[in-house]
């Protein structure tokens, strides 16, 4: 099993960009200074490869019941986890700004993958 260094430290840099652009976004989410974005980039896609698939695998059910939506609930977990792991990362409005930071992210991160594809 070959690991691709390069297509993960883009990945990693495309995150950190996505986390500094929602950062400087009126969305109550607060990250100090480019090395706080960086290890919060890097933590997020660590819980999001760890933690995301068990809580989808318990989720299940609400995932089939709501058609797709409480997978937004669950990455949202994953963001406040994220921020809750790392000082410096504040959700100012807590689970709301978890929610439209999760949401932001998701969006951000579709076009800059766009643009730059890893």
């Amino acid at each position: 099993m070959q690991i691709d260094i390069v297509g993960l430290i883009v990945t990693w840099l495309i995150m950190s960009l996505s986390f500094f652009i929602i950062s400087k976004l009126p969305l109550g989410v607060e990250i100090d200074s480019l090395n706080k974005v960086l290890v919060s980039a890097a933590v997020f896609g660590i819980l999001n490869a760890l933690i995301k698939p068990v809580l989808l695998v318990l989720g299940f059910p609400f995932v089939v019941l709501t058609l797709g939506l409480f997978i937004v609930i669950i990455n949202a977990i994953v963001f406040g986890l994220a921020a809750w792991f790392v000082t410096g990362f504040r959700l100012r409005w807590g689970i709301w700004s978890a929610l439209l930071g999760s949401i932001a992210l998701s969006i951000i991160n579709s076009i800059l993958f766009k643009v730059f594809p890893s």
